[in-house]
C-alpha cells in the first residue's frame, strides 16, 4: 500500500553565515493512512523540521518526499502551496486563527482557498464547527474562546480542505489534561474512523496510549521506532473514561 506520506534519505541543511547546520540527516519514515504517528524529541531534534518538510511547507536540501504518491523534493516555492492545499491539514500549537475573523470565518477561510462558494463554505463551517463541539461559536471571536476552543476551531479549519493528511505540532501543549485528551480523541478519531494520515509532533507523554507508531528523534535522525498494536478507536477513546466528539 502507498503511503501518504513516504521520506527518503532526506536531509535538511540551514545555512548560517560560512557554516551551515545539519537539522535532518538521512531519515526514513512513511504515514499511511489509517495510522496515528507520533514524532518525539528533545527541543532543537528536527522534528519540527521534518514535520515542515512533510507538509511542503519548508524544501529539503536532499532525499525524497512523497505526499500522495508525487514527488514534493525539487520543486520549485511556488508550486508547493497548492500542493499542501489540495492533501495537507495542519493543527498548530499556537492555533494561528486569524483574531479578526469569527469562528466560523476562520474555517471558511480555508474553504474559500479551495474555490467554494461563499454560502456553501458558511454551511460547511457550521457543520465542521457543529463535529467539532462548537456549533454555538460561529460568531465567536478567538479573543472569547478557551485554548481548548481554539485548537477546536483549528482541528475544524485543518478538515475544511477534506485533506487525507493531518499534520499537527504540539497541539496539546498549551491544554490541560482533559482539553488535551479531547482534542486527541478527535486526532484518533480521524487516523482510525476517517482513515486519514495524523502525524503528531509532541513533548506531551500523558497522550502516548494514542499513538500506532511512536518515533523517537536525535540530532536530526531517527533514533528509535516503538510499534504499537493498534486499538480500535472506541476502546482507546472510551476507555479513557471522557466523552468523545463524532467526526463524520
Amino acid at each position: 500500500m502507498q503511503a501518504a506520506i513516504a521520506v527518503r534519505q532526506l536531509t535538511k541543511t540551514y545555512d548560517e553565515g560560512s557554516t551551515g547546520t545539519l537539522a535532518l540527516r538521512g531519515v526514513d519514515l512513511d504515514a499511511h493512512a489509517g495510522e496515528l504517528l507520533m514524532l518525539m524529541g528533545p527541543s532543537g531534534s528536527g522534528k519540527t523540521t521534518l514535520l515542515s518538510i512533510m507538509g511542503c511547507i519548508l524544501t529539503a536540501t536532499s532525499g525524497s518526499v512523497r505526499v500522495a504518491g508525487r514527488e514534493v523534493v525539487g520543486l520549485r516555492e511556488k508550486e508547493l502551496p497548492a500542493l499542501r492545499l489540495e492533501h495537507v491539514g495542519f493543527v498548530f500549537q499556537g492555533f494561528n486563527l486569524f483574531p479578526t475573523l469569527s469562528a466560523g470565518e476562520n474555517v471558511e477561510l480555508m474553504l474559500d482557498l479551495k474555490g467554494v462558494a461563499a454560502a456553501a463554505a458558511k454551511r460547511r463551517a457550521h457543520e465542521l464547527l457543529d463535529q467539532v463541539g462548537l456549533g454555538g461559536k460561529y460568531g465567536s471571536f478567538p479573543a472569547d474562546l478557551s485554548g481548548g476552543q481554539k485548537q477546536r476551531v483549528a482541528i475544524a479549519r485543518a478538515l475544511a480542505g477534506d485533506p487525507g493528511i493531518i499534520l499537527a505540532d504540539e497541539p496539546t501543549a498549551a491544554l490541560d489534561s482533559h482539553t488535551g485528551r479531547n482534542v486527541m480523541e478527535m486526532m484518533s478519531e480521524l487516523a482510525h474512523k476517517r482513515g486519514r494520515a495524523v502525524v503528531i509532533v509532541t513533548h506531551d507523554s500523558r497522550v502516548l496510549s494514542f499513538a500506532d507508531r511512536i518515533v523517537k528523534i536525535e540530532d536530526g535522525a531517527i533514533a528509535r521506532t516503538t510499534e504499537a498494536e493498534l486499538v480500535p478507536a472506541g476502546l482507546l477513546v472510551h476507555g479513557m473514561g471522557a466523552s468523545t466528539v463524532g467526526l463524520v
